[in-house]
């Protein structure tokens, strides 16, 4: 059967995943922080994903599940009782290798508790779950909702599949940037450490380990951390040399 679809349609459609994609590479780039993509991958996916109205990112935490994000609030309650219920998804996608869905709740559901509770209190009808693998390790699932029945298809679980890894990219790298960052600052700090111990040692003549206990009493007695009370002394003595 030939296509139906106009050409200018589909390359609306081509232009418009290819700005969305291009604003969440441009937040994975400027190494935003884990709340700020963890909401733009929400927010992207109605954009991205054939028959999505509703998505949310569950996260594992202890031996549970946390919505970090969600696009609106009817995602946020399905992801509700889905912790409620223990199925769903987003459940069984974090555990298992491969998407999880349903295109129409409202027959026969892999999760009836869930479904029972969806139908009844919210619009959606069909519901994907992708689960997120970061550094190796199974983290959560990305969620995705439709409000109309039989929405969600197999062209919708391959472009869940690409949202779902370059989420996982775009969250290792955030990972790996702030690990980068907190790298760079104990450096900084313990030169601004190093320092401080050279001038105690220099200006009382004591020992290093002497200079380092001095630092530390201090830092404990005004609830200061110790990287703030070597910074203040090394400042304190360019503002006297100066």
């Amino acid at each position: 059967m030939r296509d139906t679809v106009p050409d200018t349609t589909r390359s609306q459609a081509v232009g418009k995943s290819a700005v969305t994609f291009a604003t969440l590479a441009d937040l994975l780039y400027a190494g935003q922080d884990f709340g700020q993509v963890h909401q733009a991958i929400c927010d992207a996916a109605p954009l991205l994903v054939e028959g999505c109205q509703h998505a949310s990112l569950m996260l594992r935490q202890g031996s549970g599940y946390v919505t970090v994000a969600a696009s609106d609030d009817v995602a946020a309650r399905v992801d509700e009782f889905e912790r409620i219920e223990n199925e769903g998804p987003c459940v069984d996608a974090i555990v298992s290798d491969t998407p999880q869905f349903d295109t129409d709740l409202s027959t026969s559901s892999q999760w009836p508790r869930l479904s029972r509770r969806v139908l009844a209190e919210t619009p959606v009808r069909g519901a994907a779950g992708f689960r997120l693998v970061i550094l190796g390790r199974k983290v959560g699932a990305l969620d995705l909702f439709s409000d109309t029945p039989g929405a969600l298809n197999t062209t919708s679980v391959e472009q869940g599949i690409m949202l779902a890894s370059f989420a996982a990219v775009a969250l290792a790298a955030v990972h790996e940037h702030l690990e980068a960052e907190t790298l760079r600052a104990g450096l900084v700090s313990n030169r601004e450490i190093g320092k401080a111990v050279g001038l105690l040692m220099a200006f009382h003549n004591i020992p290093e380990t002497q200079a380092m206990e001095i630092l530390r009493t201090t830092s404990q007695e005004m609830n200061i951390k110790l990287a703030t009370v070597a910074q203040e002394i090394v400042a304190h003595h360019h503002r006297k040399l100066t």
